[in-house]
């Protein structure tokens, strides 16, 4: 069952982000270019996200029972902003900019079979992979120094 439901929400999610526009790169491209050919609609569109994650908050954590498929919430857990945070979420605006995609448009548009899409999520998934060879080698050398310290 938990798979049917996973592939139920994903198959919402993509027929929404589908049809939205969001996995058209031209109009989100035209989202911010406010001082050209803006196009507001995709405003209604996050709005929307906001207010059904809003809610969806206030209606599912209360519950006593927690979650149906796990023993509970994985929540974010820190609550600060970090060089790390405020880095990454600058480099995702300035990439769904410049490209038109992010990651929730763009695998929806991999049925399209356009190449800018192809390479898109193949490049993201390089950086995905990238980025957690990184965090591994710093987390890996932070832990051989604490070692050598003690």
């Amino acid at each position: 069952m938990r798979y049917i439901s996973t592939y139920i929400i994903g198959l919402i999610f993509g027929l929404g982000i589908s049809l939205s526009g969001m996995s058209n790169p031209a109009k989100v491209i035209n989202f911010f270019d406010v001082a050209g050919s803006w196009d507001p609609s995709l405003a209604f569109v996050m709005g929307g996200a906001l207010l059904v994650t809003f809610i969806g908050y206030r209606l599912v954590l209360p519950r006593p029972s927690g979650p149906i498929f796990e023993g509970k919430f994985a929540l974010p857990t820190a609550n600060k902003l970090d060089a790390r945070l405020l880095g990454g979420s600058a480099l995702f605006g300035v990439g769904w900019g410049i490209a038109g995609f992010c990651p929730g448009g763009a695998l929806p548009a991999i049925g399209t079979g356009r190449l800018d899409v192809l390479a898109f999520v193949a490049a993201m998934l390089v950086g995905i992979f990238v980025a957690r060879a990184i965090i591994a080698a710093r987390q890996n050398a932070e832990l051989n120094s604490n070692v050598k310290r003690a």
